[in-house]
């Protein structure tokens, strides 16, 4: 990559032209890229409660959203238009129950070696997760909020970080 500065302000989705392509990886070498997102959804703490205690109608809430998280992460280029399909070789998701905050916190982890990161297949994971334990319990709470979701961490690329 050279030193010039992008065109558009950074946005790498936009050509000079200001026309959205995908981004050309092709010259980057593969490395392990980690992504790690996390993300909450907040309820009524009987609905906390349906959960911890595996009462739910619909089933094993956490195990099912885990299993959604998981499929999602997979499936991100075909969700989001400009993302490449990656070969990847590992997604967790775990969840944290958070009883003071009456909430669920949902952290995915993504791996792969490749020449592009997995920030958005984390994110993806989060997202699915949360919203399907939404779907698994609105029948007893449809005011639970998703909140908070964000990239904590990516390592393997040239811009790593940890919040």
């Amino acid at each position: 990559m050279s030193d010039q500065p992008l065109p558009n302000d950074g946005l790498t989705h936009f050509d000079a032209h200001g026309q959205a392509h995908m981004v050309d990886v092709g010259g980057k070498a593969p490395t392990h890229r980690i992504a790690v997102a996390e993300g909450r959804i907040v309820m009524q703490p009987q609905t906390l409660e349906i959960i911890q205690q595996g009462t739910a109608k619909k089933g094993d809430v956490l195990g099912i959203a885990r299993i959604a998280g998981i499929m999602a992460a997979k499936q991100t280029s075909n969700l989001i238009p400009l993302c490449h399909p990656l070969s990847l070789t590992r997604v967790a998701v775990e969840f944290a129950l958070l009883p003071q905050e009456n909430a669920v916190r949902c952290t995915a982890t993504v791996e792969t070696h490749g020449q592009t990161g997995v920030e958005m297949e984390a994110l993806t994971a989060v997202q699915i997760s949360l919203l399907t334990i939404y779907d698994m319990c609105k029948a007893v709470d449809k005011g639970m909020v998703m909140e908070h979701i964000f990239v904590i961490a990516k390592k393997g690329g040239a811009n790593d970080f940890t919040l």
